[in-house]
């Protein structure tokens, strides 16, 4: 979602108006229309999305949106304290699901990336707490929607200091576009202000 070659409104068979990806497919369209953009702050959501979106390197999201409750079943529920405690036999389970991305590196980092988060929660309280450091307060409208940002790059930065991996700027920034840490909806998506007000509500409970 975060490199595009155009930005443009496109108007769904129900008439509603979304960002030109929001109704290429009914995957999409639910996604964009639910979650896309809203604010969460619960711990396991956010970790779970920072894992997929590193599964998703050199692949499209839909490709993870189709797997993805085949994912939470492999790695129970995201939960970091269950995730940490994975071994060599879980990783051989896990190359062996047909259901998930058999990826050995992904599937690791994914390992690694939960000890990284207990480590985070550990030090900030949450990691909502954490990733909100991150949160862009300004209600702009994107003109344009780049792979990258200087905050993006900030936070990527920020997290490979802290040993987590897969976790490039353009993966940063994909990251923080889902999750609600900033608003890429454009102007006249029917979605854009409900996301807007769910971020903001987010955002008061962790700020």
């Amino acid at each position: 979602m975060a490199t595009v070659s155009r930005m443009e409104i496109v108007v769904g068979e129900d008439g509603r108006t979304r960002c030109w990806w929001g109704a290429s497919t009914p995957e999409y369209s639910e996604y964009h229309d639910t979650e896309w953009g809203f604010g969460v702050t619960d711990d396991h959501r956010l970790f779970e999305k920072i894992c997929l979106e590193g599964f998703q390197s050199g692949l499209s999201w839909l490709t993870i949106l189709r797997k993805r409750e085949n994912f939470r079943n492999a790695f129970r529920g995201f939960d970091p304290g269950v995730v940490a405690r994975f071994d060599d036999s879980d990783v051989e389970r896990l190359l062996g699901d047909a259901g998930i991305i058999r990826h050995r590196g992904k599937i690791t980092s994914t390992i690694n990336k939960a000890a990284r988060a207990l480590e985070t929660t550990e030090q900030h309280g949450s990691l909502a707490a954490y990733f909100y450091q991150w949160f862009e307060p300004a209600d702009r409208v994107p003109i344009e929607i780049a792979a990258t940002t200087t905050a993006s790059v900030s936070l990527a930065k920020d997290l490979k200091g802290r040993g987590w991996s897969f976790v490039g700027p353009t993966t940063a920034y994909a990251f923080m576009q889902a999750m609600g840490l900033v608003n890429d909806h454009l102007r006249d998506c029917w979605v854009r202000s409900t996301a807007e007000q769910s971020r903001r509500s987010a955002a008061d409970v962790v700020l």
